[in-house]
């Protein structure tokens, strides 16, 4: 792999010719006039920037990736609480006492090994102050590195170890069931939708990017190494192959042609463009698959094919996930795939995004390179041999722990969004294998009645915050946040109530009107009033309505059929034996 692309991590050319002409006995200002362009030629004007160099590239791949740990600590610092807390959906606590409990009461490196948390050193008395603090140290060491754009291994492996660790007690919140973790909770699943593991991943990458200790954009004596930067490489090619070959393999509509009629419309959480987009005519819709198919299936392959085709390669793919962007709220799952496709990108190809006045970054990594082509660099230090053994050793890491994601790329029964090691440094990734044909949905309304079968009950709805309800709200447009819970009910409209048990403790949350809950909500239709007696499930078929039709024209974004009921009507009091057998806190 790496000798495929070498020339894009090696010194270009024109950098060759200026240490030439250094060896050649010449000034020390002739490397920079046998390159420089008519610009480059004036007085006083920053000499230009080479290409096959990427400390420019670091940059930018560090604040990317602290951008998309900030947006993911502050996803966990508003909904964690709610969701895996004391009084929570499923309280993490809970899943760590049944965790240790399996493995006979001993935090051992068998515990260790199966939910990876720094937590289980951490107190337990108030789980709500742990989760929140290490929210909170992460949202501020992301926001340093994105502002200041200086990283070191201490802290990006922080931030790696803070994500990891909330990743691994989330239990159901994800989108694939893993049959290992049903051993502790009966919803059987775990935290972590595909593109957690993925802000694993290419955290662990970020790591390698920087020096040991010191903070400094532009750390002399520790270049990026090519190896890091293949690193990356390999990772976008391993996220669209993937994703590609899934898709192939997979739903049929994909070899028809046809996925595109329905995605639009039966996507998780839609947005106002899906809305339209929807409509488009069979032909474009035909046209968007195979523009799909050409970007994960042979796009990919540019990487090897010399420094201007992996360009190419990164710009095409940055372009296909702000298109997805723009059409889907799909979390910041489009955000995170763009970061290793800077890597594609040297100093030369990223000096548009940098000020070029004078001292600036851009200049001193031009100065830098000028010395480099005369030779004139600081004599090597002992930590520079030990940061290429470490390198080698990251290397041949990455390697290995590849051989499995490589052997299932290859499996005609190819599984997505799965990890072959605990600490989900290289994993496998997918998404749409399958588009599903109709959106459904489950709506949860509650009732003032004595009696839930009374015909003349008044059922009022509850909304969340962004899944579709109320048929005359717009689509929201919320990428890169991500509202977990209304994923997860997205899931759960296509399977039943019993493989998604968390649901009916989310009704009794609502029965008890448990305050931090319905901040997971966007409305509470018994506001200011008594709590409501009952709460049912129903289950109802959404379309998008036809733009400038007799609907839309009434307001509604989407018409809905009934199909029948999801779960039944259930109360407090009813609930008291279910909650008492899974342990958990009976709402008050």
């Amino acid at each position: 792999m790496l000798a495929a692309g070498s020339d894009m991590a090696a010194p270009s050319a024109a950098l060759r010719q200026r240490r030439a002409a250094a060896a050649g006995g010449g000034a020390p200002e002739a490397p920079e006039k046998a390159v420089a362009g008519p610009a480059g030629s004036r007085a006083g004007s920053p000499p230009p920037l080479l290409s096959g160099t990427f400390w420019l590239t670091r940059i930018v791949l560090l604040r990317s990736i602290a951008l998309l740990y900030f947006v993911a600590f502050l996803v966990a610092y508003h909904q964690n609480k709610q969701l895996i807390g004391e009084k929570g959906l499923l309280p993490c606590k809970l899943y760590l006492q049944n965790v240790k409990k399996y493995f006979k009461g001993k935090i051992n490196l068998d515990a260790l090994s199966y939910a990876p948390t720094i937590i289980w050193f951490l107190d337990w008395s108030d789980m709500d102050r742990t989760l929140d603090y290490l929210s909170l140290f992460g949202l501020a060491t992301s926001a340093f590195v994105l502002i200041t754009g200086c990283a070191n291994m201490v802290l990006m492996s922080v931030l790696w170890v803070l994500y990891l660790s909330l990743v691994n007690v989330g239990q159901i919140w994800n989108m694939k069931l893993n049959g290992a973790s049903s051993l502790f909770n009966p919803s059987g699943c775990r935290y972590s939708f595909g593109w957690e593991s993925q802000l694993l991943e290419t955290g662990f990458l970020g790591i390698f990017l920087c020096p040991l200790w010191t903070l400094s954009r532009l750390p002399r004596h520790t270049p990026p190494s090519s190896i890091v930067i293949w690193g990356f490489r390999w990772l976008i090619f391993r996220i669209m192959l993937g994703a590609g070959l899934i898709k192939i393999r997979g739903d049929r509509c994909w070899r028809d042609l046809t996925c595109m009629d329905y995605h639009y419309e039966t996507q998780p959480v839609p947005n106002p463009i899906a809305y339209f987009m929807h409509r488009s005519p069979w032909w474009f819709h035909q046209f968007e698959t195979l523009v799909n198919h050409f970007i994960e299936l042979v796009v990919p392959f540019f990487l090897f094919l010399g420094r201007r085709m992996c360009i190419v390669h990164g710009l095409l793919q940055i372009l296909f996930q702000v298109l997805l962007i723009i059409s889907g709220n799909l979390s910041f799952l489009n955000w995170l795939t763009m970061v290793p496709s800077i890597a594609c990108f040297d100093d030369s190809s990223l000096g548009f995004l940098f000020s070029s006045r004078r001292g600036g970054v851009k200049e001193r990594v031009a100065q830098m390179q000028l010395k480099e082509a005369a030779r004139e660099q600081l004599p090597p230090r002992y930590g520079c041999y030990v940061r290429k053994v470490v390198n080698i050793s990251f290397g041949v890491l990455i390697a290995y722990l590849s051989i499995p994601v490589v052997l299932n790329l290859l499996n005609s029964r190819q599984v997505m969004n799965t990890s072959f090691n605990p600490l989900r440094i290289v994993n496998t990734y997918g998404a749409f294998g399958s588009i599903t044909k109709e959106r459904t949905e489950v709506i949860l309304q509650g009732t003032s009645s004595l009696d839930p079968n009374d015909p003349t009950a008044v059922w009022e709805e509850y909304d969340f915050k962004c899944k579709p309800g109320d048929l005359k709200r717009r689509p929201c447009f919320i990428t890169p946040y991500h509202y977990r819970l209304d994923w997860l009910m997205w899931f759960a409209a296509f399977q039943t109530y019993e493989q998604n048990e968390w649901i009916i403790h989310l009704a009794g949350k609502l029965l008890a009107q448990e305050e931090e809950t319905l901040s997971l909500m966007a409305t509470n239709p018994f506001a200011g009033r008594e709590p409501p007696r009952w709460i049912r499930g129903e289950h109802f078929k959404y379309k998008f309505s036809q733009p400038g039709g007799k609907h839309a024209r009434e307001g509604k974004w989407w018409i809905r059929k009934r199909i029948g009921p999801y779960f039944p009507p259930v109360n407090l009091q009813g609930l008291k034996k279910f909650y008492e057998d899974r342990n958990w806190p009976y709402p008050v």
